[in-house]
């Protein structure tokens, strides 16, 4: 899946460049209630004059085809054509809607992603998978569809709140512990506090390029991107359910993190003294996310339509080590509700 990425101060530009080729028919931008408002200044000089603006509500609960359907209905009016480029401008949710929405309009009409979210910058934006949520369910409904191109400009950043930015630290945390124990090391001591975001992108985007490069459809190797996300997804989608309880994706995927890393030393893979390093890293980052005891059985159960699951098979991605991934490892559910009640027993 060839996919061209371009970081930092060129960014910008040279999606310009892109846009005002005459090979490009019509420019749709989408984006949330917060990008229209915080991002889209910074970008508007680099768009067509002319570009049509589609605004959709901000979070996870508009991740659906209604909201799709916002976009399908303004390509539609606007007699959009296969030359049409759709940017989407925004965080995972815009990135993943946008995406999907542009693959299956008229079969299909390129998108550009211009994520503004480091949770977007270092994962959902890469990669090509796309999708919205269904009936309860992260992802349900999506396809595998390479943007045009992927624009990140690490500016974005600064307008997100702490908490926005440490959901999407959990993504990059989650590529050093499957496949780069020498980053783990190197950065546990220093967490969130960054300067200068653009190599921890670069070399976040870099890991998942390589990996997506030698498994775009996610049939093997690719699996290890979701260590954190059986947990995580069930989590989030529960919680999702419970007005007022909503949690952010990269909340759930710490927590889903601490929970597939005790599964892997639950099975004999990952030693108890990695498992409290990883513990220790994750706690000193994110707050725990509270749910009651009662409810482990119910949240686990939201595991059964997870992707990566094969028949009545529960598959999941756990740690040999830190660094070393190992994917396709079966679970029940019984594990998972046990992960979920050790994970509450920890001090918070």
């Amino acid at each position: 899946m060839d996919q061209t990425v371009h970081i930092g101060a060129i960014a910008l530009p040279r999606l310009a460049e892109l846009l005002h080729t005459p090979a490009v028919s019509q420019v749709v931008v989408l984006a949330d209630e917060n990008t229209v408002r915080q991002c889209l200044p910074l970008l508007q000089p680099q768009l067509p004059a002319g570009y049509r603006l589609v605004e959709m509500p901000a979070g996870e609960e508009y991740k659906t085809l209604e909201t799709c359907q916002l976009l399908w209905a303004e390509l539609t009016e606007l007699r959009a054509d296969r030359y049409a480029v759709v940017v989407n401008l925004g965080g995972g949710v815009v990135t993943d809607l946008g995406g999907f929405a542009a693959a299956v309009y008229k079969r299909g009409v390129r998108f550009v992603q211009v994520p503004t979210t480091l949770l977007a910058q270092v994962d959902a934006s890469v990669g090509g998978k796309t999708g919205v949520d269904f009936m309860g369910f992260k992802n349900q409904l999506g396809v595998f569809q390479a943007a045009a191109a992927v624009f990140i400009e690490p500016r974005f950043l600064r307008t997100l709140d702490p908490r926005q930015l440490k959901s999407g630290y959990a993504e990059v945390v989650k590529h050093w512990l499957i496949a780069d124990a020498d980053a783990f090391e190197r950065n546990r001591y220093v967490g969130i506090m960054v300067d200068d975001w653009t190599p921890v992108i670069e070399e976040s985007v870099a890991l998942k390029q390589r990996i997506v490069e030698q498994d775009p459809l996610e049939t093997g190797l690719r699996k290890l991107l979701n260590f954190g996300h059986t947990v995580g997804h069930a989590l989030e989608s529960y919680l999702l359910q419970q007005p007022g309880r909503e949690i952010l994706h990269g909340e759930a995927v710490a927590a889903g993190m601490v929970c597939e890393a005790w599964l892997s030393h639950h099975k004999g893979r990952l030693s108890a003294a990695e498992l409290d390093k990883i513990e220790t890293f994750l706690f000193s980052i994110f707050e725990k996310v509270q749910f009651v005891l009662l409810e482990t059985e119910a949240i686990a159960d939201y595991a059964r339509q997870d992707k990566k699951n094969a028949g009545s098979t529960i598959n999941c991605t756990l740690l040999e080590a830190i660094g070393r991934g190992v994917y396709d490892q079966p679970v029940t559910l019984a594990e998972i509700a046990d992960s979920l009640r050790y994970y509450h027993r920890l001090p918070g």
